[in-house]
């Protein structure tokens, strides 16, 4: 599914036709996900990013497709996560290495 490129922040009402879900539904989420939690505006809506976004789409395939409990649901999301973390700080020290040697060579 494909986000609107030029916009960042995005209120319930249009996640929710982004999503296919029902506004409650994603209010749900928010209290049942950890990793789903929208900012505030000063009107006190809710403002979603694109990476809530696909936070949120990641949650409806995992309950709608693969048909998974919250519970599941959960534990796969954070799994996903977590790796998606351990990839990060693998490049970052990849990075810092390859930086190294370039500094080496310039000295």
């Amino acid at each position: 599914m494909e986000f609107p490129d030029n916009k960042r922040y995005f209120r319930i009402g249009e996640v929710s036709r982004i999503i296919g879900v029902e506004p409650y539904v994603l209010r749900y989420w928010e209290s049942e996900f950890p990793q789903v939690r929208p900012s505030r505006a000063d009107s006190n809506q809710r403002t979603y990013q694109k990476k809530d976004l696909e936070i949120i789409m990641e949650i409806k395939r995992l309950l709608y497709e693969e048909r998974m409990t919250i519970e599941g649901a959960k534990r796969k999301l954070k799994q996903k996560i977590s790796t998606d973390e351990k990839k990060g700080i693998e490049l970052v020290q990849e990075l810092k290495m390859e930086l190294q040697e370039i500094i080496e060579l310039l000295t």
